[in-house]
């Protein structure tokens, strides 16, 4: 999973719940462009969604060779299977990869949002496991530095009935409050903990950020989603 500064430039796209975000970032990783972020469509179809990202696109140099995607649900071989966060059902079986590769004319690769992320701030060593808190809860599980596919730990049981993304989503931490929040988020480390016995938890996500640092466990690392984007380029190097 080596990356090389010979590597050609990736334009990176995280398309999230609420947000699209892009960005064209070089054989380092390191950004050649400003991140552009426009609103996730309402309602989200694939064909609203392809409008936006081409929209941002034109704010792109075009000195990219290839094209990386972050997609919020599963995902396999190109194709969508599940985007639950995008509140339609129209996505099961759509081609992405395809549908971009063809409106972007460059080769496209799409894995899970919360993997993509993760391609950007693992160190390629153990059991490290990315959890990102947004719209709602995303997953990506690692073992020296090569990723377990489509965990979706996020839709497993937890409390009371409801699933992790459900005790731990955003629009839950705007009705309870980010103290209690945080709490939650803090409980559900230590049920997830025993789980994978991971190494390393890297934590990200926008909502990430409303927590305090002096209260997660030792193992914990919070990052920032523009780390993240840099996996675009490894995504490219585990061919």
């Amino acid at each position: 999973m080596e990356i090389t500064p010979d590597e050609p430039d990736t334009l990176v796209i995280d398309v999230g719940g609420t947000g699209i975000k892009m960005i064209t970032v070089d054989g380092r990783g390191e950004a050649r462009t400003e991140r552009h972020r426009a609103l996730t469509p309402d309602p989200a179809t694939p064909g609203s969604v392809l409008e936006v990202i081409e929209g941002l696109a034109e704010h792109q140099p075009g000195t990219h060779a290839r094209v990386s995607v972050g997609f919020p649900g599963v995902v396999r071989h190109g194709v969508v299977h599940t985007a639950p966060n995008l509140g339609t059902e129209a996505w099961a079986g759509f081609d992405l990869a395809a549908a971009l590769a063809d409106r972007l004319g460059r080769p496209t690769r799409i894995i899970n949002d919360a993997e993509l992320q993760g391609y950007g701030v693992i160190d390629g060593a153990g059991v490290e496991l990315v959890l990102t808190l947004g719209t709602g809860l995303g997953s990506g599980l690692y073992t020296d530095g090569r990723l377990v596919p489509n965990l979706e730990l996020g839709h497993h049981r937890y409390r009371k009935g409801d699933t992790y993304e459900e005790r731990l989503s955003n629009a839950e931490r705007k009705r309870i409050g980010n103290a209690k929040w945080s709490r939650r988020v803090l409980r559900a480390l230590s049920h997830i903990e025993p789980i994978f016995n991971p190494d390393v938890i890297h934590l990200g996500g926008g909502n990430a950020q409303k927590l305090d640092p002096e209260t997660l466990p030792h193992n914990v690392r919070v990052f920032v989603n523009v780390e993240g984007l840099t996996g675009g380029v490894r995504l490219w190097a585990e061919a």
